[in-house]
């Protein structure tokens, strides 16, 4: 089965799909797949039965459909997907007519969220800052979402994150983050892109995985 999570209300998308990964049975074994863990051969092995694991599988797609190369082979293999008996959970921004109707065709579950159009605002840089300062994990997560489906540039939103950082420490505000977590983050953000672009990695993965590693 193949289930979808997309759609620009990044807020109610995410919670309906952390509930759906609630609710995966614990004798199912889980595995989390972004663009840059994207391995063709390991993915063709949990649909094509010939997986070294005896147990169900939930293999879960992050944002993967920004990628041409992986956009293209998932779409080519979704009819297989479909027919596992492994589930296929895909978390993705806002797609267009084309993909959701790849999904439909292969009778997918489909979980559309969209924001009505007077809340397409300009995104609020601040919102990522001001739910980091209080150690809010989720809503630094919903936040970030939303800002890279706005199109908000990594350097902004980085500055931005560095710049409260550093007022906390300044504030010596330590209520949610010690003095050497906050340290250790300002350092982190400062070397994070050029580190990324060394690494071939992109900028949004390597923020991605700081706020996994930071809370």
């Amino acid at each position: 089965m193949i289930y979808l999570f997309t759609g620009d209300d990044t807020k109610n998308k995410f919670i309906s799909y952390e509930k759906f990964i609630k609710s995966i049975p614990t004798s199912t074994a889980i595995f989390f797949i972004n663009r840059n863990e994207f391995n063709p051969i390991q993915i063709e092995s949990f649909y094509s039965g010939s997986s070294l694991f005896s147990v169900l599988s939930a293999v879960i797609f992050q944002n993967i459909f920004e990628r041409e190369e992986t956009r293209d082979f998932v779409l080519e293999k979704l009819k297989l997907m479909g027919e596992s008996a492994n589930s296929f959970i895909f978390l993705e921004g806002k797609l267009n007519k084309y993909i959701l109707d790849a999904f439909k065709k292969v009778r997918a579950e489909l979980n559309i969220f969209e924001l009505s159009k007077e809340k397409k605002e300009k995104f609020d840089n601040f919102l990522v800052a001001n739910a980091f300062g209080k150690r809010d994990k989720l809503n630094t997560w919903i936040y970030f979402r939303q800002a890279m489906e706005k199109g908000v540039g990594m350097e902004e939103l980085i500055g931005v994150l560095f710049w409260k950082i550093k007022d906390m420490l300044i504030r010596k505000d330590f209520h949610k983050f010690s003095e050497s977590e906050l340290k250790n983050s300002a350092t982190r953000l400062s070397y994070l892109l050029p580190e990324a672009r060394k690494e071939g990695r992109d900028a949004e993965s390597a923020f991605e995985q700081f706020l996994l590693e930071i809370f």
